[in-house]
């Protein structure tokens, strides 16, 4: 009795459909970018299943378009480079229809069917499938054939899940590129807050600030005013060292950002001799005050401005008026400024001051990098010579 070895029909086109889809699996794996993958499944598709034209489109969800991505067929380009893609919206001609119904469809007919668009050339036969996984829909994969019912439901089979392959390489590559753009981000942020960090140190203690600091105290010994120069060099010393302390740090407790304020405008009182006094207040008995961390260098920041531009420019008679309170999320710094000279628009900075960080643009990068809500506002007005400002300084409670 001789053995049939014929294997069945279904059996064939199993092992056939296998292949064909190992080969498209084994063809994507080196593609480390969505063109290399969506130009290799349409040479593909042309190639391993016999179709004749073959149009991939990317979703592009800001405009609600599908835009032309890849393309092979008789006017399929050789640089692989589109150089007019085609876009189609969301819901128009066949295409459009399988990208909003997320259903692949198979037309035996295209002339049949009034949804039909023409590009280059009729074509009688369409099969259209959506590049979709886990619900998410990337692109469409559309091909066509100038005789009709060219397509069968083997090849929806098919190119269903080539484009489901497709979908998860996307996604893949996607995946890596946003962890390596993840990276980046992350790089750029502790370059910036280094920078941030740099610049308030060198705002504060610039060669100008110290050595006009350690003139003043130097004046005070060969004077013989000994316990002055005793108390201001103390001072000195005290926010060189919280200085130090902080530079590699984020955040501070309010107390000690006030107290490091304090020294600030006492060495400033010195260096510019008396043109300016202050006061400090904050509730004693606010235990929320006394808890608070906040981003640190912003209010000296702050001070280092006022102080700075109004002497250089001849400001007299200032007088600062700092009102503290911590509230149940946020600081609120409010500032009381008064001072007699120049109106705050004709203010200008001097040359060896280019470098000093403005106090807003610091605020603006920690929002920023840092995803604080740092919030700032701003009113003056200007009448006998008399400038009033009134700044009003939020800043986000961190622990």
């Amino acid at each position: 009795m001789t053995q049939n070895t014929n294997q069945p029909s279904d059996t064939v086109e199993t092992e056939q459909f296998e292949d064909i889809l190992i080969y498209f699996s084994k063809s994507l794996m080196g593609k480390e970018n969505e063109e290399d993958i969506l130009w290799d499944v349409a040479k593909n598709c042309i190639s391993k299943l016999g179709f004749v034209d073959c149009v991939i489109y990317l979703v592009d969800e800001n405009e609600n378009l599908l835009v032309q991505k890849a393309a092979y067929g008789p006017k399929s380009p050789k640089d692989q480079t589109i150089y007019n893609p085609v876009e189609i919206t969301i819901g128009q001609g066949i295409t459009g229809s399988v990208a909003k119904t997320r259903k692949p469809e198979l037309i035996s007919d295209t002339s049949q069917d009034s949804r039909y668009i023409v590009d280059d050339d009729i074509r009688l036969s369409e099969i259209c499938v959506p590049i979709m996984h886990e619900d998410k829909l990337y692109g469409v994969i559309d091909c066509e054939h100038p005789e009709k019912s060219f397509f069968s439901e083997r090849h929806l089979k098919m190119l269903s899940a080539i484009a489901s392959v497709c979908a998860i390489k996307i996604k893949s590559v996607r995946a890596n590129r946003e962890l390596i753009e993840k990276h980046r981000k992350l790089i750029q942020i502790s370059e910036e807050m280094l920078e941030l960090k740099l610049k308030a140190f060198n705002s504060q203690l610039n060669p100008h600030f110290v050595f006009n600091a350690l003139n003043a105290i130097q004046y005070f010994i060969t004077s013989q005013n000994t316990k002055s120069a005793l108390d201001y060099f103390s001072t000195f010393s005290r926010l060189v060292r919280f200085y130090l302390k902080q530079l590699g740090k984020d955040s501070v407790s309010l107390y000690n950002e006030i107290d490091m304020l304090h020294w600030y405008l006492k060495l400033q009182k010195l260096r510019y001799d008396d043109s300016f006094d202050y006061t400090i207040s904050i509730e004693k008995d606010d235990i929320q005050a006394k808890e608070a961390v906040i981003p640190s260098f912003v209010i000296l920041m702050l001070f280092e401005n006022i102080v700075e531009l109004s002497n250089i420019n001849g400001v007299i008679d200032q007088h600062f008026k700092i009102g503290i309170k911590a509230l149940k999320d946020v600081v609120k710094i409010e500032v009381q400024y008064q001072c007699k000279g120049l109106e705050p628009e004709t203010l200008e900075n001097n040359r060896y001051r280019e470098n000093i960080m403005e106090w807003k643009d610091q605020v603006e990068l920690l929002n920023a990098v840092k995803g604080y809500t740092i919030s700032h506002e701003t009113s003056s007005s200007y009448n006998n010579g008399m400038h009033n400002k009134h700044i009003v300084l939020q800043l986000p409670i961190l622990e």
